[in-house]
């Protein structure tokens, strides 16, 4: 990269930006094979390229390889050099029968691919797990001529570079590029071992646990068969950023009654025993951090001073039983919370214009990541595997966004260095693994743009509320009132709460009587004091003070109706709750204290979001959440049908945290015919998400896949219909192809 790129709090299309021609056939393949083509779109118009997509990633300012910018949509596109690299060594390997790997391993590989399996891998984990076990068992130890080959897209010289943190010799690499892949993730102190990271990127919904199942499997299989060897771990510890992905994480223990190891058939009878000779820890970041000197059995004292803990007593403390297994492979589930700020960052120049509410979530941030980071540091500087030896084999990131946050100090959005492979959103959509998002277009019937040109209003929704806004709309900190934001954002809440009611109609009149999960719809507010006016709206509970008896002050909650006249979303007494607002400051004391709170209210509302479309739970019955940024990751309800983001989306990486909320597909069953997964659309009004512009239609599906229409009265419906064509636009940002990339691509395969 050439330059340090500025860090922006609200990124957005220009003004005067378009949507682009649209494509009829957005699912072009089956998500159980490789992908043998990819959507292209030069000066507008989309053609279909008869090749797999290049690895890359969207950016603002700098850039890791070469490519031209063609357009607006890759003024932020370049690719991703070791990535593309990988892919043609490791698919080389994959046709010569996986040679250099153990028997296990092959058989493993093979096993992950038969034609006949009851659950069959996405091609995204299959490839992700390859590359992972290529690196860690064939070219990372030096062992890559056991494959049989003599030359290599990433050879011995570059992986010995990588490994050290210096520059490959990749020739698409920039020649000015500060910025440039790397293995290894270093500590400041330069006297500490390296933490040696592996990132993959896996679009929300392509299956992350199960390819956490799948590395798994290798690990303990292999170690089963060969005790001897520390190439093949023996324990594995898995990091989790909070409660919910911690819980959904239990699958991944071998005795757990559901877990994965059976669930996806990952491991040949033969095998299923070895998954024993190993050991899985599965914790939140809470737990890396440093215990208080002065603490006694949880209990602060001033007389106690026990001193700072050491590395190796940390490692004991923390691992248990692993610590006499070292090295151990890491896998950080949502990597990207697990950041090392850059040598120059500044805390003034994160914090610039921000407010106090963005200002302690930014510190939140940085405090998880320097917690996270630094224990993982300690564990692998233990020296309990031996003086000088590594106390991790590998930390494999899996994140949806390896990118770094803007708090960081490097550009927000650049890719972590050490990604090995990459499955996008745009990848995901291409085979149907993920609903196709749906953004808003022209609400005003008597125009009739060709291509469905956004409504300005929705489409740039927290821009255009702000610039709407009076010096009486804002407070003496210059930030938006509520009941401002309320007003102006009450259209855009109207036309998705429309929508929903007509998907919830749709649903409950195809199920049978009280048997249907509801759809829910999400709203993303800026702040707790804007999501707490949005909530009693659309539910219509509020708090009042009242006096008791006693002639006390108390809270009492009252249900008024739905004030947006959505009946189906209010909040009625004595019935279980329609529409939830996430308490940050309850969630974050269940986190804080784990499984330890004895907070009730934060137990019970964590109770009901990890049950949100899941029948039988507390959270069965809901239907709208309320938030500010507590769903942004690690929630997997796939009965989200709606979101409305109502603030600013400074960033690819914080929208698409957002929008994957509701990207998950309830069914996975191929069309007989074709092999592929039907498209399914999910609506969100304000969300710049990079992806394509697809035509979808106005015919419903009864219960499956419905046309979105318009509920409110009058000509401005809100609506989303193009008047001319009687086809709605499905409006995202195209990928542009690069002919650079495309020769490189075609390039060679010395067997």
């Amino acid at each position: 990269m050439a330059g340090r790129g500025k860090i922006t709090q609200n990124e957005e299309p220009p003004s005067g930006w378009r949507p682009t021609q649209s494509v009829d056939e957005p699912v072009l393949h089956s998500p159980y094979e490789e992908p043998s083509s990819h959507w292209s779109y030069v000066e507008g118009v989309p053609s279909k390229v008869p090749f797999r997509r290049p690895a890359s990633y969207y950016y603002r300012s700098k850039k890791v390889g070469s490519a031209q910018v063609e357009m607006y949509a890759e003024e932020e596109r370049d690719d991703l050099p070791l990535v593309n690299r990988l892919r043609a060594d490791v698919k080389r390997w994959r046709e010569s029968g996986y040679r250099g790997a153990s028997p296990v391993t092959k058989d493993l590989l093979a096993w992950w691919s038969r034609p006949d399996a009851l659950r069959p891998l996405f091609y995204c984990q299959r490839e992700a797990a390859e590359t992972v076990i290529y690196l860690l068992e064939l070219a990372l130890p030096g062992r890559l001529s056991a494959t049989g080959f003599r030359t290599f897209q990433v050879g011995a010289e570059d992986l010995d570079r990588l490994h050290r943190g210096e520059r490959p010799k990749f020739d698409e690499l920039r020649p000015d590029a500060d910025f440039y892949p790397r293995l290894i993730d270093p500590p400041v102190d330069s006297s500490l071992l390296p933490l040696r990271r592996l990132g993959c990127k896996m679009a929300t919904g392509s299956g992350k646990t199960a390819l956490m199942s799948m590395i798994i499997s290798w690990a303990f299989c292999n170690r089963g068969r060969n005790p001897g060897s520390t190439w093949f771990p023996s324990a594995v510890l898995v990091c989790a950023p909070n409660l919910t992905v911690r819980k959904r994480l239990q699958v991944l223990y071998p005795a757990d009654p559901k877990n994965y190891y059976d669930e996806f058939e990952l491991v040949p009878g033969k095998y299923r025993e070895l998954l024993g000779s190993g050991k899985v820890l599965i914790t939140n970041w809470h737990t890396l951090a440093l215990k208080s000197e002065h603490s006694e059995g949880g209990v602060s004292y001033k007389v106690v001073d026990k001193g700072k803990e050491t590395d190796d007593a940390f490692t004991i403390d923390r691992l248990g039983d692993l610590a006499q297994r070292l090295p151990i492979l890491v896998l950080n589930d949502e990597g990207h919370h697990c950041w090392r700020p850059a040598p120059d960052a500044t805390d003034a120049e994160k914090a610039k214009g921000l407010s106090a509410e963005e200002r302690k979530a930014l510190e939140e941030d940085a405090e998880e990541a320097r917690i996270w980071l630094l224990g993982l540091d300690r564990i692998n500087n233990s020296g309990l595997a031996g003086k000088g030896t590594p106390g991790i084999l590998a930390a494999v990131d899996m994140s949806a966004t390896p990118f770094y946050l803007g708090n960081s100090g490097y550009p927000e959005g650049s890719p972590f260095p050490w990604l090995v492979s990459d499955f996008g959103l745009v990848d995901a959509i291409e085979c149907g693994i993920v609903k196709i998002p749906r953004l808003p277009v022209l609400d005003d019937k008597s125009k009739t743009d060709e291509v469905g040109r956004p409504d300005p209003k929705y489409f740039r929704l927290w821009r255009n509320i702000v610039d709407n806004l009076s010096t009486g709309d804002k407070g003496s900190n210059k930030r938006p009132k509520p009941e401002a934001v309320y007003r102006e954002a009450e259209g855009a809440l109207l036309t998705i709460a429309g929508q929903w009611k007509k998907r919830f109609d749709e649903i409950r009149a195809a199920s049978p009587e009280d048997g249907h999960v509801p759809p829910v719809m999400i709203v993303v507010c800026d702040n707790t004091e804007i999501a707490e006016i949005f909530f009693q709206k659309i539910s219509g509970e509020r708090r009042v003070e009242v006096l008791g008896e006693d002639g006390k002050a108390t809270e009492k909650v009252v249900y008024e109706g739905s004030q947006i006249h959505f009946d189906d979303l209010a909040n009625v007494e004595g019935v279980p709750r329609r529409t939830i607002r996430i308490d940050s400051r309850l969630l974050n004391k269940l986190e804080a204290e784990g499984d330890q709170t004895k907070d009730e209210a934060a137990l019970a509302l964590r109770e009901i979001i990890d049950t949100v479309g899941k029948r039988g739970g507390p959270g069965e019955f809901v239907r709208c959440v309320v938030s500010v940024s507590m769903l942004t990751e690690g929630w997997d309800a796939n009965n989200v049908t709606h979101v409305l983001g109502v603030r600013a989306f400074g960033s690819q990486l914080l929208c698409e945290q957002v929008v994957g909320r509701g990207l998950r597909r309830m069914s996975y069953t191929p069309d007989p015919k074709t092999g592929k997964l039907a498209p399914r659309v999910r609506r969100r009004l304000r969300h710049p998400v990079l992806a394509h512009p697809v035509q979808g239609t106005t015919e419903g599906h009864r219960h499956r896949g419905p046309g979105l229409y318009p509920y409110l009265p009058g000509p401005r419906a809100g609506g989303v219909r193009n008047p001319r064509s009687g086809r709605r636009k499905l409006q995202l940002r195209p990928p542009v192809e690069r002919d650079s990339m495309r020769r490189r691509l075609a390039g060679r395969d010395d067997r």
